[in-house]
């Protein structure tokens, strides 16, 4: 059987369907716009859920043909051809308006301008058929034709989406539609880089002039990844419908539900593959809908295709830089770090939310990282309660794909970390067989990071090989062979006379278990032979530790051990 492709990165209906992509149809969307008539409706998702291909497919549904070539079947065989006339019978009868934000992702704020006005004068390109249209006035003409060459004033790019409307009405003498995407996307660029003040201005003219006074307006679609409002881009939009991750409307038709992964699985024989994709992918909750990550089911699924046992990946991280959740952790206090620390290790925590954020206030207040995590995805909700007029919502973390995020990003924070302290008492201590030593330093870093699955000895051995990553001079060995099996962790000189030091761990189940553990550990090291490796390089001498740790408790025993040349007997 030759099974459709997938359509990883593409975000055009008309290219999804004219080239048979595998599509999963959300075109109930439409009918559910119809339906609930909001006249600016404000759609926020996490990134990488499917807000620009919906946009397209509005588009291409609503859209009186430019090139006078029907776009109805594109819909042949989709839920919404059953909807009824009601529905059906206004498909192609409107003049669109369509724009991204997203290209003025720049470094500064000529070249960020630059590109909003080559996306606003490429849609007037695209509706450039209006200047035949006698209705039109020669001096709006001059002035579309300017706006189209790039060679209009400021003001007439901060106004542009209401003048096309009203030379689209004229040429149509229907209302329009307009459809803006990403919009938070240049906002939340010019804060970081640092003209964001230029930013705000021009979207709130742009958008105010075309959603707010604009006489010419059918209804609007405005995708974003949070709803910003201090900053007045909305100020007295008062037709604003916002459906944000909370709402109860629309659900499910950003990102998918569980039965249409089931079925994409069984549309490629791999329906097996089910528990995985819910533990890495699922868990998301918007409003009363729980759904999947669209991206990253379609990116894992293109995987499984080429080969059955392939990993899951975490493709949605690898789309952005992680930066919120990298300063979450840089910025934290102590009480932050325990409440990430908690998360990480399948907890729960609860916060107070509010949409209203400001990319000037998110380092205001840890509350508002949290609030920022949450909006944009890497935080799901699992409850929430209100308290007078406050909304107290229950977070966690979605799934192994954001757990990896987390993981990742403590483990940078911590290796980060480690190289600008001054770690010299903590290796005097260790090379000169000072357990006492030893110990009191492993316990201030312990206390000082954050871990992550809890009493897992993997993550104990991360960090302790982060710990040692500062001797430049020395050798890591992990998980090497050594005589009846694998040692933990040695750290050896070239110079065979200074004494390697190998590292034994092992996890207690209760504190009181910690000293017997670090005598089993030293008891292993002996009975395994785990020396053997080093005599044959030509050590003579090695000091063992027997480390226990119970989650931030740690217990130190050292042996010094004279190595016998095996060899040689």
């Amino acid at each position: 059987m030759i099974y459709k492709p997938l359509p990883i990165g593409i975000d055009d209906f008309e290219k999804i369907i004219t080239n048979d992509f595998y599509y999963v149809d959300k075109t109930l969307l439409i009918k559910e716009l119809l339906d609930k008539r909001g006249e600016a409706n404000l759609f926020t998702r996490p990134r990488r859920f499917g807000k620009t291909l919906n946009l397209s497919m509005i588009k291409y549904f609503f859209e009186k043909p430019i090139d006078g070539n029907s776009r109805k079947y594109l819909f042949d065989g989709m839920k919404i051809m059953d909807a009824g006339e009601k529905y059906t019978g206004l498909q192609g009868q409107y003049p669109v308006i369509t724009l991204t934000l997203k290209s003025a992702k720049q470094g500064n704020w000529d070249m960020s301008y630059k590109s909003l006005i080559e996306e606003i004068a490429n849609e007037f390109e695209r509706h450039d058929y209006v200047l035949s249209c006698e209705n039109v006035l020669e001096e709006e003409k001059e002035k579309f034709r300017a706006i189209r060459g790039r060679r209009g004033e400021p003001i007439d790019y901060a106004k542009a989406l209401a003048f096309l409307s009203k030379i689209l009405y004229q040429y149509h003498k229907k209302k329009v539609i307009i459809l803006l995407d990403e919009y938070d996307v240049p906002l939340e660029n010019a804060y970081y880089r640092g003209f964001y003040d230029k930013m705000i201005d021009f979207i709130r003219s742009l958008f105010e002039s075309a959603l707010k006074t604009n006489p010419y307006l059918e209804f609007s679609v405005i995708t974003g990844c949070l709803r910003i409002s201090k900053e007045s881009i909305f100020t007295g939009l008062n037709n604003l419908k916002i459906i944000s991750i909370l709402s109860t409307d629309y659900g499910e038709y950003y990102g998918f539900v569980e039965e249409e992964v089931e079925n994409m699985l069984k549309y490629y024989g791999l329906e097996h593959k089910m528990g995985i994709m819910k533990e890495w992918y699922d868990g998301y909750l918007f409003g009363n809908m729980e759904v999947y990550n669209p991206w990253s089911v379609i990116n894992y699924m293109d995987g499984l295709i080429s080969n059955e046992n392939a990993f899951p990946t975490a493709a949605w991280s690898n789309t952005s830089s992680n930066s919120i959740v990298k300063d979450l952790i840089g910025r934290a206090s102590k009480e932050v770090q325990n409440e990430v620390e908690k998360l990480v290790n399948g907890g729960t925590i609860e916060k107070k939310v509010h949409e209203d954020i400001t990319y000037e206030d998110i380092y205001a207040t840890e509350d508002n990282l949290w609030n920022f995590l949450f909006f944009t995805g890497y935080l799901k909700q699992v409850g929430m309660r209100m308290e007078d007029v406050d909304r107290y919502v229950t977070m966690a973390i979605p799934n192994n794909e954001l757990f990896y995020v987390y993981k990742n990003t403590i483990e940078t924070w911590f290796h980060d970390k480690v190289k600008v302290q001054d770690l010299t008492t903590l290796y005097e201590g260790m090379f000169s067989g000072n357990a006492e030593i030893f110990e009191a330093e492993l316990k201030k870093q312990l206390y000082g990071t954050i871990s992550y699955m809890d009493n897992k000895e993997s993550f104990y051995h991360g960090f302790l090989l982060g710990l040692m990553a500062n001797l430049k001079e020395y050798h890591m060995k992990s998980n090497r062979e050594s005589g009846d099996g694998r040692y933990d962790i040695c750290v050896c000189h070239d110079d065979v006379t200074i004494p390697p030091v190998l590292l034994e761990l092992k996890i207690a189940k209760r504190y009181r278990e910690l000293n017997a553990a670090c005598e089993a550990a030293l008891a292993q090291i002996e009975e395994k032979n785990y020396g053997a490796e080093l005599v044959e390089e030509g050590y003579e001498e090695m000091i063992c530790y027997g480390i226990a740790f119970f989650k931030k408790q740690v217990k130190v025993h050292v042996k010094r051990k004279v190595l016998e040349d095996e060899l040689a007997d």
